[in-house]
């Protein structure tokens, strides 16, 4: 079955051009709104399992809506589009766990990614906004990893599972999760259950 999916954004044209794509593509958009307020009640009322939302909409954006659905505990999954690369913003994203942020230049191109992610458990941020946030000096901390330790947090970049870091490498599915626990300390980094996956993106130019 096609994974329920509501659209929020409060200019038309987008609006309508992101719908009638997702309809094309055989989506199951259940249905859209122009503002955060009625977005927030389709969520409410629909239960949808992944929610499009414009981040600048009228009434609630995307960011507060999020915040709301974290509060309550629903399990609709976020996906922010937006014409913003703002570190800030990015940042509040992350924190709110939200699930994807595609920016809306090439969110044709991406979306279906995108959607294909989040399905899969996956969050999806844009490279383009990744590539534009880049970190530009070498974390210190990636002196303290061992080869391995690198060799995992490239594959984490790659969306890998844990199980198949070990089929890559060769290890147990219970050994990357130790190299994994290493690493988050060796970084400095709240176990979270992306935090990871976000720092090895964020400083992916740094892996090679």
């Amino acid at each position: 079955m096609q994974t329920s999916i509501i659209i929020a954004d409060d200019h038309p044209l987008i609006l309508k051009g992101l719908n009638d794509f997702l309809l094309e593509r055989k989506y199951n958009v259940m249905a859209s709104a122009v503002n955060g307020k009625d977005a927030f009640k389709l969520i409410e009322t629909l239960k949808p399992e992944i929610a499009i939302l414009d981040i600048q909409m009228p009434f609630l954006t995307g960011l507060e809506i999020a915040e709301k659905c974290n509060e309550l505990n629903y399990d609709t999954r976020i996906i922010l589009i937006t014409f913003e690369k703002d570190k800030a913003i990015y940042k509040q994203a992350k924190a709110l766990n939200i699930y994807g942020y595609v920016l809306k230049e090439f969110a044709l191109t991406e979306i279906e990614h995108c959607i294909d992610a989040v399905t899969k458990d996956i969050p999806y941020f844009s490279e383009e906004l990744l590539s534009y946030l880049e970190v530009e000096e070498v974390p210190e901390e990636l002196g303290t990893l061992t080869p391995t330790e690198i060799e995992v947090l490239k594959h984490i970049s790659a969306n890998k599972t844990a199980k198949e870091i070990g089929d890559l490498l060769f290890i147990s599915f219970r050994t990357v999760e130790k190299h994994k626990s290493n690493i988050n300390k060796k970084l400095n980094l709240t176990p979270t259950k992306y935090s990871l996956l976000f720092w090895a993106k964020e400083n992916k130019n740094h892996l090679t």
